[in-house]
């Protein structure tokens, strides 16, 4: 079970609105076959597993060890309830049930029915965390969003002149990269646009830039941003958006969202962002926005977990960029508190995650 999640998390952020899966396949104490589902549209993983194997009478009486419950319903792809008793596999050990409504428990049924030994809850834990977008997407039909910032030891993201290159260390902006890797999107204001002009981009070998999202409520966004230069991008904007701007981005190959209503401060509702966004299969997003757009996410609910850098530096000055901004709180007692926390080291650097 292990194999096959490490061959799931090959597929992160490339499944999308599919999780990732992986499986492998057991007869006689040995590997004889394995596979991950690729990307939407692309066989799952059991199917991938079972056609790795050549000689298929040797799948008679093997045990199939796969990271979600096989599916027993039509998409793009077929039944692998189906392949799986048609292939004579007679255990199959599954870490947790698919929460799809079309499958949930009913893969595990067809399965029982037709003889074949079914475990599940192996490793379940890991598989849950695995696959968490993907829970949200299919039970909420919301994307799961993650709220990324760099903080210095003081909890400032810019010093009073609004320099923040670089707050955290080379090894945690690597592991930035990584988590770019994993998402389908990372989303940012356009104030960050304008002040640091970024790419945005997976600087690491064999991998993927995730889309570009850009909050910019009357499209200021200059045509020559290094974002939209690879046309993979997508601005999300409100009623106030510059026609003629709209008309040129466009042209660009550059998508533009016209969300409706507008939040408090008159900038794009993120709450109906998020649907527009789960509409067009976008189920994991990454907010790497400065104090405004964190402030907006944490105040329209839809962060769901929260990544803490914080590097050992002190910045000071009632001027210097706080990581949360808005107005904030009067209270104690209206804190958010994270939950599930986990903190570790990454060179210089604390890492902070929670859930909210």
């Amino acid at each position: 079970m292990r194999i096959a999640i490490d061959l799931a998390k090959t597929a992160e952020g490339r499944t999308s609105p599919n999780p990732p899966v992986g499986a492998v396949i057991v007869k006689e104490g040995k590997i004889i076959g394995s596979g991950y589902h690729e990307k939407a549209g692309m066989p799952h993983a059991e199917v991938v597993a079972i056609n790795s194997v050549k000689d298929k009478e040797f799948l008679k009486g093997a045990s199939l060890y796969v990271t979600l419950e096989p599916c027993c319903h039509y998409g793009r792809t077929g039944p692998c309830t189906k392949e799986i008793i048609s292939a004579g596999i007679s255990s199959v050990y599954a870490a947790m049930n698919d929460p799809n409504p079309k499958n949930n428990g009913k893969g595990a049924q067809e399965l029982r029915k037709a003889g074949i030994n079914l475990h599940i809850g192996l490793l379940e834990e890991e598989v849950r965390k695995l696959t968490e977008p993907f829970v949200k997407y299919i039970t909420k039909h919301k994307p799961y969003v993650v709220m990324k910032t760099a903080v210095s030891l003081d909890g400032k993201t810019a010093t009073r002149t609004g320099e923040s290159k670089w707050i955290s260390s080379e090894e945690s902006r690597n592991h930035v990269h990584q988590l770019r890797n994993k998402v389908d999107a990372v989303m940012v204001g356009i104030n960050t646009v304008l002040h640091d002009d970024p790419h945005l981009t997976t600087r690491i070998p064999g991998g993927r830039d995730p889309l570009r999202i850009i909050l910019d409520s009357t499209l200021r966004i200059p045509l020559d941003a290094r974002t939209l230069q690879d046309k993979n991008a997508m601005i999300a904007t409100t009623q106030r958006y510059d026609h003629k701007k709209k008309v040129e981005l466009e042209k660009m190959g550059i998508g533009v969202i016209v969300v409706p209503g507008e939040n408090v401060g008159g900038g794009v509702n993120l709450q109906n962002l998020m649907k527009e966004l789960s509409v067009r299969g976008i189920i994991h997003i990454m907010i790497e926005g400065g104090s405004e757009v964190n402030a907006s996410a944490l105040s329209a609910g839809i962060v769901d977990k929260v990544i803490y850098f914080i590097a050992p530096k002190i910045i000071g000055g009632k001027d210097a960029k706080p990581a949360i901004g808005g107005i904030g709180i009067e209270c104690m007692s209206d804190a958010l508190n994270l939950k599930n926390v986990r903190i570790s080291q990454i060179g210089p650097d604390m890492l902070m995650e929670g859930y909210l």
